[in-house]
């Protein structure tokens, strides 16, 4: 395959994770489906972060537009342009990773929830694992389901930014040789 249409096909794939990236940070916000707990303030540091739309979002849009753009200028397009998707592929990469980490931190600290009347965390710094141990998730008794919430939005996000973090890895490999081989110039028939 010509390092061209590999640019091309990685853009496209990006698009999609972004748009999943931001959309689950942005429902991180609305546990329950209820706007209160933002304005209250009862949501967990990670979800603040905004790891889904800076990271996931926006550091890694401004790549795929970049990389999209270079596929398109023919079969590998010109050796500078494939030398500059190397770069935003290194910002994409970069911002997939603070979506990665901060994703798994949620995942890690667990969401914040009211525990009898206090607003805490109660699975940071857990012994063990809430993850593995469902039995303990009765503790959070508002929002309703806050456990799987976050569960499913956060892991969701590290797949996402994982995968985003691949492709942008492979784009800059992908640009590496595009910028090295130059391009790939298809003779026409009769030609020399």
């Amino acid at each position: 395959m010509c390092t061209g249409k590999c640019s091309l096909c990685i853009a496209v794939t990006l698009y999609p994770l972004v748009l999943i990236s931001i959309i689950c940070n942005i429902v991180l916000f609305f546990p329950d489906g209820s706007v209160q707990y933002a304005k209250d303030g009862h949501i967990a540091d990670e979800v603040k972060y905004m790891g889904g739309v800076i990271g996931g979002g926006i550091l890694v849009l401004i790549p795929a537009l970049h990389i999209h753009l270079t596929g398109k200028q023919g079969c590998c397009g010109n050796r500078c342009g494939m030398f500059l998707s190397i770069a935003f592929a290194a910002v994409g990469v970069v911002g997939a990773l603070y979506s990665f980490v901060v994703a798994v931190l949620g995942l890690q600290n667990g969401p914040l929830c009211k525990v009898v009347l206090v607003w805490s965390r109660p699975f940071k710094d857990s012994d063990t694992s809430y993850l593995t141990d469902s039995s303990k998730w009765w503790m959070c008794t508002e929002p309703e389901n806050i456990v799987q919430f976050n569960i499913g939005l956060f892991s969701t996000l590290v797949v996402t930014s994982g995968l985003q973090i691949i492709l942008c890895a492979t784009q800059m490999i992908n640009g590496l040789f595009g910028c090295l081989c130059g391009a790939c110039i298809k003779k026409e028939p009769g030609m020399i």
